[in-house]
């Protein structure tokens, strides 16, 4: 869920009241939202970088709030505090207007056919008469960076432009050319760079690396010129600075580029309607045109009021309540979806603003109309329908096989389900590709770029993190581990897997081997060929030549125990023998 932090004084004061921290926490829950953490910037410079370097930093109090994650009208202040406004019935909710500027005065942007390849989609909008404040223009440029990050995708998807319209001038044009041809001074630097220059400048930069891989293996990179040249972004990238926005802007500019259009159509109605309050004529959006390649034109922002037809009936039945039609039309009407009672009362007629681009389906319309009921107000009562709750047979064979092993000594241990590829491959003496591993796509740390294949290095890694403890050492996991199969329609599955390891002056292989053997007890296979379990000599690049065993039950290989190779155990910084088992136990489910 997306965190939004305000400042509890700006927010009270947008409110109108003032609350309790308790008494503000309640109406967060009221309204379906969660008050995170009462802080302050001081306190969060505190715990991140210590209290030096908190010197000096602010006390003001701030609320950090979570937001569900379709919600995109609440995250930024003032639409949190419209949304509470509306849900207190202080306010009604406001009518949002598209004004359309006389032929040939609007604003043009122009899209060209080289943009198809790269970010082919461009919607825009202007605020006219603008009036920001330091916290407005803070309020502003946050609710970009939240957006971005949330249904843009970090900016894969949708990348946002805000521009100061008196520095420029139209009809824009969105193209793409060669990182040579292009350059510009990008925001807040002192001079001029290519575009390739761009790339290797932010390749370092905290913030902006993370989106250089949207468009730095593309022949052509996106941009966007004024009527006289002047470069207003590189998105998804950065913006130029001689567009740049600030306290004194009187009217923006806004474009949003990128690969799926609906959701720029949603990012840019977000936009403007969280802010164009502040417009002299409040809750007003200049239109522009946008003109497409095959020479098509288009309004944007949409700003679209749509209506949905709902059965009182199924509102009441869905929530478990006995509500009158027009009092469940005043409940959605609390929640910013205006309504009212059709018919001879078996409807409801809901508007959704454009504000509201999370409702889809009816479902979402009786969500809110339970928010705004209370959940804490829906009494409980027993289901109508007779189902008889049952264990998996694989987890409850888990959940006894657990209790067993920590009788015979050993301690569960729970380790990460994702390791780095050296764990299972490298450290283990084998090649990544014979483990049939499956990788994370976009891994954010080293540690975590595949699904295990075996638990063995979990333990292993447990062990050398407890390496002060009083030997022996004795653990044991049962676990998934994930390996790819072709055969099934995610493209890999999930095997239960017991581990277990013991960690001593000695290998302690009589020790395993005895575990073994009493887990095969405890599993009602007996030790022979023909119908259990038995174990024959081999190799296996893990464990010590002449030392590892494999183990065959219910006529399959099912694992391998033996002695770790001396390599192994150096390589997960340990420093004595160890011995391990490791089964498959969903043959004996």
């Amino acid at each position: 869920m997306p965190t939004v932090s305000v400042k509890r004084d700006l927010l009270f004061q947008a409110l109108g009241r003032t609350y309790t921290d308790e008494e503000f926490n309640e109406l967060c829950f009221e309204f379906g939202l969660e008050l995170d953490e009462i802080t302050s910037e001081k306190d969060i410079i505190s715990k991140e970088k210590g209290e030096e370097k908190a010197k000096g930093a602010s006390d003001t109090v701030l609320y950090k709030i979570d937001v569900p994650a379709n919600r995109y009208d609440l995250l930024c202040l003032e639409g949190l505090v419209r949304g509470l406004q509306v849900f207190k019935e202080r306010i009604n909710l406001p009518r949002y207007e598209k004004i359309i500027p006389a032929e040939g005065e609007g604003q043009r942007l122009i899209i060209t056919e080289e943009t198809v390849q790269v970010r082919p989609h461009a919607v825009a909008a202007v605020l006219r008469n603008i009036t920001f404040t330091k916290e407005r223009y803070d309020s502003f440029i946050d609710l970009q960076e939240k957006l971005h990050q949330n249904i843009c995708r970090r900016r894969a998807l949708v990348a946002i432009g805000t521009h100061d319209l008196d520095t420029i001038s139209g009809p824009f044009t969105f193209t793409a050319k060669a990182p040579s041809e292009i350059k510009f001074k990008p925001l807040n630097q002192s001079q001029e760079y290519t575009a390739s220059q761009i790339m290797d400048l932010y390749r370092t930069d905290s913030h902006l690396r993370h989106y250089l891989h949207l468009i730095e293996n593309k022949p052509l990179y996106p941009v966007i010129y004024d009527s006289n040249g002047v470069v207003l972004s590189m998105p998804p990238i950065i913006n130029g600075d001689h567009t740049k926005i600030s306290v004194n802007t009187r009217n923006v500019f806004i474009e949003c580029t990128g690969t799926d259009i609906t959701k720029a159509k949603i990012v840019l109605d977000i936009i403007v309607t969280m802010f164009s309050e502040y417009c002299e004529k409040p809750f007003s959006v200049e239109a522009a045109e946008v003109v497409y390649p095959n020479g098509k034109t288009h309004i944007y922002p949409e700003l679209a009021y749509r209506k949905e037809k709902v059965k009182p009936e199924l509102i009441n039945k869905k929530i478990g309540i006995s509500e009158t039609p027009s009092s469940l039309a005043k409940l959605l009407t609390r929640m910013c979806l205006k309504s009212h009672v059709i018919g001879n009362g078996n409807n409801i007629e809901i508007e959704i603003p454009p504000t509201r681009a999370d409702i889809i389906h009816a479902c979402d319309i009786v969500e809110d109309a339970a928010i705004a009921y209370g959940y804490n107000n829906i009494q409980m009562t027993i289901p109508k329908t007779y189902t008889i709750a049952n264990q998996l047979p694989l987890s409850k064979l888990t959940e006894l096989l657990r209790l067993d092993l920590a009788a015979a000594g050993f301690t569960e241990a729970l380790t990460f389900a994702l390791c780095s590829q050296e764990d299972i491959a490298d450290k283990l003496g084998m090649d990544i590709s014979a483990t049939k591993a499956v990788r994370i796509a976009n891994p954010k740390t080293a540690e975590f770029q595949v699904a295990r294949t075996t638990l063995l290095p979990g333990l292993l890694k447990t062990i050398a993190a407890n390496r002060k403890m009083p030997l022996p050492l004795k653990l044991f996991e049962i676990s998934d581990i994930v390996v790819k199969d072709p055969n099934t329609d995610v493209g890999a599955r999930n095997y239960r897997h017991f581990c277990a390891v013991y960690y001593n002056k000695s290998p302690g292989f009589e020790i395993i081997h005895g575990l073994l053997d009493r887990v095969m007890q405890l599993l009602e296979v007996p030790p022979n060929e023909k119908n259990g379990y038995t174990i024959k000599a081999t190799e296996g690049s893990a464990f010590f030549p002449g030392r590892c065993a494999e183990i065959f039950a219910k006529g399959q290989s099912i694992g391998k125990l033996g002695v770790l190779h001396p390599d192994v155990i150096t390589k997960f910084e340990l420093t004595m023998p160890c011995s391990a088992l490791e089964i498959n136990i969903e043959p004996f489910v």
